[in-house]
């Protein structure tokens, strides 16, 4: 009742006077009637919306308030009956909505201005029934039917973000992805080039769906990974597609990567492996953009760590010196992945010795501790200490002098005294232990990398 009454008496307050500022310095004290406010934000309600309590709201507050985890009535604190997340009980209330629009309409020399007629959003029954449609069309092999309904589907999320969270919590990436199984199951076939022509369009479309839908859950996963079909239909847009349907295929197999379960069924399936090889890579040398390349390097990256004899056949194609180049200058995202792309690919013996031979393996991984990240520190910390033991290996003190030389030394040192995790910290103690052999055959400090730091006098 406290509460209650708080409440009422704050919209009271709020509801005598606003500021509406016109053209000039012009100050304009304008009376807005009190039920046209919000009794959760105090404003002008621009799309009211009814609970079954009979209290209006605009339906911004109120689903805000109920995505929350809210399932009371704010102003009566009565139960909200209708479904799990009560959004089934938000009745637009065109009464109140003509009201405020006449009166923003009478109130236009003030400065005023009239709030545009909302959208109906579209509710669960209507997404129920397009899923359902999507299921009987795809089955049905009537792609001119499951391109209208995609458009349908597409415009509607794209409509606003309450549309698009509502397509997705009623397990629309599930009925699109067991589509996209069907159709490519139906299609993709080295038999039927003129069939797959024909539903090319309709496979791209579920694809860009799908990416407006990430993180996909389990079962969408499922469907994806299901059948050689659908692997390798991705493959091939991932290698011959239009640059959109190149991003969205390598933001669904970067999906299908990060999860070990899904990613444990590509690693049987050869041939579609053998198709993702030199697509990632080329999504890498000749960047469409930023998404997609860094759903490369996440898919390479989950790729070598799975199975190990990926690793040189990435090496093949040529990808230790353009992650080195591209590291030079990216972004923190790009450079965390690149980083670990570099570390995982320089455990084999031919990942190792390119980049053993190669002038920018040091100056890179040592111009990356402690400037982008913590994971990216981690990276670089253990691909230095891989490159250290090859050296060793080789009884080569070269190596050690050029990691002197562009500051290692400080930097590790730096990164002991600021912390990091216990194997970095092992790895970094190793390094520092081979490196202080070699300190008096040469030494340089990079200032650049210090000049923030204060110094203690």
């Amino acid at each position: 009742m406290i509460s209650t009454w708080r409440t009422r008496r704050a919209m009271r307050r709020a509801a005598k006077k606003t500021t509406i500022t016109l053209g000039g310095n012009e100050n304009v004290e304008l009376s807005i009637p009190a039920h046209f406010r919000c009794p959760i934000s105090l404003d002008l309600m621009k799309d009211p919306v009814t609970l079954s309590t009979g209290i209006t709201y605009d339906r911004e507050s109120i689903e805000a308030w109920i995505d929350a985890g809210n399932r009371t009535c704010p102003v009566t604190n009565q139960p909200l009956r209708s479904g799990s997340t009560g959004q089934d009980e938000l009745i637009p209330n065109h009464t109140i909505r003509r009201m405020i629009q006449d009166w923003c309409v009478d109130n236009r020399s003030n400065g005023v201005e009239r709030i545009p007629t909302p959208r109906i959003p579209v509710s669960t029954v209507v997404v129920l029934e397009m899923l359902s449609a999507i299921t009987e069309a795809a089955g049905q092999g009537d792609l001119n039917e499951c391109k209208k309904l995609l458009e349908k589907m597409k415009n509607s999320m794209k409509e606003s973000e309450r549309n698009k969270r509502r397509v997705v919590a009623n397990g629309a990436a599930g009925v699109l992805a067991d589509a996209f199984d069907v159709l490519a199951t139906n299609s993709f076939s080295p038999s039927a080039p003129i069939l797959f022509e024909n539903s090319k369009f309709v496979l791209e479309e579920i694809l860009a769906l799908l990416s407006l839908m990430r993180p996909l859950d389990s079962l969408s996963k499922s469907y994806l990974s299901s059948s050689q079909h659908s692997l390798r239909c991705m493959a091939w847009f991932l290698k011959c597609g239009d640059m959109p349907a190149r991003r969205n295929a390598a933001l669904a197999i970067k999906e299908l990567c990060s999860d070990p379960q899904h990613l444990n069924t590509i690693m049987t399936t050869n041939e579609f492996l053998e198709e993702l090889i030199d697509p990632l890579f080329k999504l890498i040398k000749n960047p469409i953009c930023a998404t997609s390349t860094k759903a490369s390097l996440m898919s390479i990256y989950y790729l070598m760590s799975s199975k190990h004899d990926l690793r040189s056949r990435f090496v093949k194609t040529g990808m230790v010196p353009l992650i080195l180049e591209m590291l030079v200058d990216s972004d923190k995202s790009v450079c965390e992945k690149g980083l670990g792309v570099f570390d995982e690919i320089i455990k084999c013996e031919e990942g190792i010795e390119l980049a053993y031979n190669n002038a920018l393996t040091a100056p890179v991984l040592v111009k990356k501790l402690l400037r982008v990240s913590d994971l990216a520190t981690e990276f670089a910390v253990s691909a230095l200490w891989r490159l250290c033991e090859n050296g060793k290996n080789r009884n080569d003190g070269d190596v050690f002098v050029e990691v002197l030389q562009v500051g290692a030394f400080q930097k590790l040192l730096l990164l002991l005294q600021v912390g990091c995790g216990e194997k970095t910290k092992n790895k970094a103690t190793e390094l520092l232990k081979i490196l202080n052999l070699h300190r008096t055959r040469a030494e340089c400090i990079e200032s650049v990398d210090f000049k923030d730091l204060k110094r203690p006098f």
